[in-house]
């Protein structure tokens, strides 16, 4: 009857990587992930277009009332709103790139992900591989005290 493999069981504490990897961002990296959340959000896409329709509005009515009531003051942007589209120029090139910014830290928290996860599924396959020479060192032990007591009933 062979002895049974000792399974070392490894005293490693159980990390959450996301926890780990959360507490080690910048400030900056905090930001554009707070940035890129807040813009792919449908509370901001509601919000940026009632702010675009009132602004438009507002100026449309603003050149109404000039051309009803000429003392009236002129519309800060007329149609076809340049500054409008200035505005969103400038919010496009400063969203993307921070965009881009927490995409880039998100690809390589799941870089860290898939190669956590590719350790702890190698070290899970070398403790299945030693349970499974341990139940058949006990299979075996099994066996031959089954073996025994047959021999033994059958000999009285």
């Amino acid at each position: 009857m062979g002895k049974a493999p000792n399974i070392p069981v490894t005293g490693h504490a159980i990390r959450n990587i996301n926890e780990v990897y959360s507490n080690q961002l910048t400030k900056g990296q905090r930001i554009a992930d707070y940035v890129a959340k807040t813009v792919g959000s449908w509370p901001f896409i509601i919000l940026q277009t009632g702010i675009i329709f009132l602004w438009m509005g507002f100026n449309v009515y603003l050149v109404y009332m000039r051309a009803t009531n000429p003392g009236y003051f002129d519309a800060w942007d007329p149609y076809p709103f340049i500054l409008l589209n200035l505005v969103l120029s400038f919010q496009a090139a400063y969203t993307g790139p921070v965009v881009m910014m927490s995409q880039n830290r998100q690809a390589e928290k799941d870089r860290l992900m898939a190669e956590h996860d590719y350790h702890v599924n190698i070290k899970a396959e070398h403790e299945i591989k030693e349970i499974i020479k341990s139940l058949r060192v006990q299979e075996e032990a099994l066996t031959q005290i089954l073996n025994r007591l047959d021999a033994g009933g059958k000999n009285t």
